[in-house]
């Protein structure tokens, strides 16, 4: 009687073991993972323009219209990645 005792307690020990211990490897945490380089510099919001001088600008700000010395109305990007703060449009 004890034998049987014995060997139920212990098979039933062993399986809440063997659950719990499988439970907790099934879920690893999770690393966090962030955005680095060229993809971080994207999040601001920004757009692609087609600048004057044949280029693709990629550009944080509003696209305004600003007069030339000869009277001319010129579209131009603002807030460019590569530090510009103007740069013109092709229409």
């Amino acid at each position: 009687m004890k034998a049987l005792t014995l060997a139920l307690f212990l098979g039933t020990t062993l399986s809440m073991t063997s659950t719990t211990f499988s439970m907790t490897t099934a879920n690893p945490a999770q690393p966090q993972r962030r955005p680095t380089g060229h993809i971080a510099q994207h999040s601001k919001g920004g757009r692609w323009y087609f600048a004057a001088s044949g280029h693709a600008v990629y550009c944080y700000g509003p696209v305004m219209t600003l007069p030339q010395v000869n009277g001319d109305l010129q579209k131009v990007a603002t807030f460019c990645r590569d530090g510009q703060a103007v740069v013109p449009l092709k229409d």
